[in-house]
């Protein structure tokens, strides 16, 4: 299985990225590698992370570093949809994709 990442959750990484660049670049360049391994993790084994259920049937997530990184899981593929801070509403963050 594959793993493709949304738009959505490459303006996440983008904007963590910048908050990296401006504190700390060895620090994003591990969350970068860390965040491929845990892709790569979950194309292996799509049903390791928790299920957000009430926020979409096929939502799940795992944590990396303080961030949720948010999947679904389909036949062929596995979509990153969000990476946010476990810290964000997360409830008022899915009611405003719906």
């Amino acid at each position: 299985m594959q793993y493709v990442i949304a738009v959505e959750a490459s303006q996440d990484l983008d904007e963590i990225l910048d908050y990296f660049l401006q504190r700390n670049i060895d620090a994003g360049e591990r969350f970068i590698r860390e965040f491929n391994n845990k892709c790569q993790n979950i194309a292996k084994f799509p049903n390791i992370g928790r299920s957000y259920a009430k926020f979409d049937q096929k939502l799940r997530g795992i944590p990396l570093d303080g961030y949720i990184i948010f999947y679904k899981v389909f036949e062929d593929r596995v979509v990153i949809v969000r990476v946010v801070s476990g810290y964000r509403d997360l409830e008022s963050l899915f009611e405003d994709e719906e």
